[in-house]
């Protein structure tokens, strides 16, 4: 099992309009492809951003569910356009459990 921790840094002003388009409109589509650990966003240190990580058996199958989502029409035209408008950057860190991590 490996997982994906993908790191957004939306702009000043626009975390919780981020936050319930990606609830409302692109967890539905995303989580055709991919499962969810966890989403969080912060509230101390660098403001304003989003992590979410997401499990997947091995890369191959990361690298096959991130085309399958790339190709998939709702996400391009009902998540994409609104959601690039909001954001600064991104950071996406594939993560290996340790033998003693709770989550594997």
């Amino acid at each position: 099992m490996i997982f994906e921790m993908r790191t957004y840094t939306i702009k000043i002003g626009r975390l919780n309009n981020y936050i319930n388009h990606f609830e409302k409109i692109g967890m539905p589509i995303i989580s055709k492809y991919a499962t969810l650990v966890g989403y969080w966003h912060t509230e101390i240190g660098e403001l304003n951003q989003v992590i979410h990580i997401w499990s997947y058996n091995d890369l191959n199958e990361r690298a096959q569910k991130r085309d399958e989502l790339y190709k998939d029409a709702e996400w391009l035209s009902e998540f994409i356009p609104e959601a690039m408008n909001m954001l600064e950057k991104q950071e996406s860190k594939i993560l290996s459990a340790s033998n003693f991590s709770p989550i594997k």
